[in-house]
């Protein structure tokens, strides 16, 4: 599928981008080639595709351990606010 200058002017409109003329001809050109390509993997087929809960089988996610590196510095940050109240911070109301 070939975009056209104008439909590449409304999605630039739309997502508030300035492209200038010397431009446009790359943006119409970039943009139509990924929607060609989107239009390429669409048609392939997945319906004997399983889906997988991560991409490379028999691997795990190696995560850091579970332990406390600060301290709770709570009062230290609230000795400077204007006011607290049980740990809280008291702001002025703004919804009547």
């Amino acid at each position: 599928m070939s975009l056209t200058r104008n439909q590449v002017e409304g999605i630039a409109r739309l997502a508030r981008l300035e492209i200038t003329e010397a431009q446009m001809p790359v943006y119409v050109d970039s943009l139509s080639r990924i929607i060609d390509f989107v239009e390429q993997l669409a048609a392939a087929d997945t319906a004997d595709v399983e889906p997988m809960a991560h991409p490379l089988a028999q691997q795990v996610q190696r995560l850091r351990p579970d332990e406390v590196t600060e301290t709770d510095r709570r009062d230290k940050y609230q000795h400077n606010a204007p006011s607290v109240a049980a740990g809280l911070y008291l702001v002025p109301k703004v919804i009547e």
